[in-house]
């Protein structure tokens, strides 16, 4: 070969050189010590010491692997997957009922059953092996124990003049909490009529929307809300810093306070950018040492049925659950009808 056509040769690859990685990015990025995680609020701690604070932490240490980490609402972050779904920024999303049955349902979930899936119930995963509850957890409510002397204890309290702009819930449809309301509602009242027709009335005390559940909690706190929603883990997380949330359940006049499972389910993303590091956290999550600190550190319950917790916490949440029922949602049906729901509730708050 001429020296100058070699010469030539050698230029051209050289520049071509930074193209092709540029470009190649499926096996950089495959390589890349990182993980992101998108998850619905309440797993995170309010001063760093939350479950996911822990976990996250050990995790990093085990495997030099980084994880990135978006919150936001239950259906604000699988609207976001679905958005980038054709260029997935997130390797795990974590969400809670019905929306992960929602982003299953969108193809966001690729199958992969974590180590240790086989020890959650059959009720907090999905049959396909597309997502597994990391967490478990029950919706509930929040109130002031600053302000009140003692916790409503039915729906139609809350009708009354003290709650006037002091009550506040997150929104339907977006949030995971949020939605839990309206879920609650339909079960506590036999329906989604006489659900709406009391929310409709309720929305004369509601202060307004609220895309994030966990930001009401220290209103509650400092006593600028008397009530509001949100879920046991969360709340029971949030009050070593906030002394002043007690939880409670709301019951129909004459019934029981009532309850259901609101735990947080974890997927791994379709097509994440980090497949095999998006695995290897969700059997993180998975694993009994991270199991057994869900109680101690994140105010929640185990996923594992093979984990029994014995700390304080898990003894507090025990006596916390003592008398309330607790009942089980059909999601098949929510998930298919949320949009009906949600649309139905705009209509009868006005919102």
């Amino acid at each position: 070969m001429p020296r100058n056509t070699l010469r030539l040769a050698i230029a051209l690859s050289l520049l071509a050189t930074p193209l092709l990685s540029a470009c190649g990015t499926g096996s950089a990025a495959s390589d890349e010590k990182v993980v992101t995680v998108y998850s619905a609020d309440g797993l995170k701690g309010e001063a760093g010491d939350g479950w996911y604070d822990r976990i996250f932490k050990d995790f990093e240490k085990q495997t030099g692997i980084k994880v990135e980490y978006v919150e936001g609402g239950s259906g604000e972050m699988v609207q976001r997957a679905a958005r980038e779904k054709r260029n997935p920024q997130a390797d795990v999303l974590v969400t809670l009922p019905p929306f992960i049955q929602q982003a299953d349902g969108k193809g966001l979930l690729q199958k992969y059953a974590p180590k240790g899936s086989d020890q959650v119930s059959g009720a907090d995963k999905g049959a396909d092996a597309t997502w597994t509850s990391v967490v478990n957890n029950y919706f509930g409510f929040i109130y002031s124990k600053k302000e009140l002397k003692q916790a409503p204890k039915t729906w139609d309290e809350l009708l009354e003049g003290t709650y006037k702009n002091k009550l506040q819930y997150s929104t339907p449809g977006v949030a995971g909490d949020g939605t839990a309301v309206l879920i609650k509602a339909m079960h506590d009242f036999g329906g989604q009529k006489p659900a709406l027709d009391y929310l409709g009335r309720l929305q004369s005390n509601n202060v307004g929307p609220s895309a994030s559940t966990g930001k009401l909690a220290p209103k509650v706190d400092k006593g600028e809300l008397l009530v509001a929603n949100g879920d046991v883990q969360m709340n029971f997380a949030q009050s070593r810093t906030m002394p002043n949330l007690g939880i409670w359940f709301p019951a129909k006049d004459g019934g029981r306070p009532t309850t259901f499972a609101l735990p947080y389910a974890a997927g791994l993303v379709t097509d994440a950018p980090h497949t095999e590091n998006g695995q290897k956290l969700l059997d993180f999550m998975l694993s009994q040492d991270a199991q057994r600190q869900v109680s101690e550190i994140g105010g929640g319950f185990s996923a594992r049925k093979d984990v029994k917790a014995t700390d304080g916490n898990a003894i507090a949440l025990a006596k916390l659950m003592d008398g309330v029922e607790v009942f089980e949602p059909d999601w098949d049906d929510i998930g298919k009808n949320l949009t009906t729901y949600v649309d139905a509730w705009k209509s009868a708050t006005g919102s």
